[in-house]
């Protein structure tokens, strides 16, 4: 339990629960930068995650990346990528939490990895399937490249939040996400309340 107020270990979880809702922007990117940063020197990672920590997975992370961001850049092809993309970055939310997680019990770390990790980038996906799906039907798909644009726009600055002010970034994270679900609650309590009830004499 004391490892949990560590204040090292705070840190280390705002810096996963940032890089995670940056995998539910984009999936590549936050990989891209956890590999880009110990490449350089500036991070180190475990020794089972030696495999982010080379050039040729840095080269494979940038390539994965271009090709995400040109997918979201055509409509419609857009909204079929999210299907993919939506399992993909949990798993991505996943492994980029484990790989920042301090040294603990493996079965601890991995189940924290899942729950705020994981269960961040999903979290963030999900909303972020919820508002192109508007989009698409409210301008034909015709915005959703602009949309594609601020999504990337947010994988990269949290990405890079995540390694300068982790403590920031994760607390904005925690702020925006709790405050879109809390909204998401309200409207659904909304369209329910609007429902007509169910005639039960017939």
């Amino acid at each position: 339990m004391q490892q949990f107020l560590d204040p090292h270990f705070l840190i280390e979880l705002a810096l996963a629960i940032s890089l995670s809702a940056a995998s539910g922007f984009r999936v590549f990117i936050p990989l891209l930068a956890l590999s880009a940063v110990s490449v350089l020197g500036h991070y180190d990672l475990p020794p089972n995650f030696d495999w982010i920590e080379n050039p040729e997975a840095l080269t494979l992370f940038a390539i994965a990346s271009v090709l995400e961001v040109v997918g979201y850049s055509i409509p419609w092809f857009d909204h079929a990528l999210d299907v993919l993309a939506t399992p993909a970055a949990i798993l991505a939310g996943t492994v980029v939490a484990a790989s920042v997680a301090p040294e603990m019990n493996p079965l601890v770390q991995w189940t924290l990895a899942l729950v705020a990790g994981g269960g961040t980038a999903g979290l963030t996906k999900g909303l972020l399937n919820l508002l192109r799906g508007t989009s698409t039907a409210a301008t034909g798909g015709l915005a959703n490249p602009m949309f594609a644009l601020l999504e990337l726009v947010a994988s990269i600055l949290l990405s890079v939040l995540a390694f300068t002010v982790p403590v920031l970034a994760g607390t904005l994270v925690i702020a925006v996400l709790g405050f879109a679900a809390y909204k998401l609650v309200q409207l659904m309590a909304r369209f329910q309340s609007r429902q007509p009830p169910n005639d039960l004499s017939s």
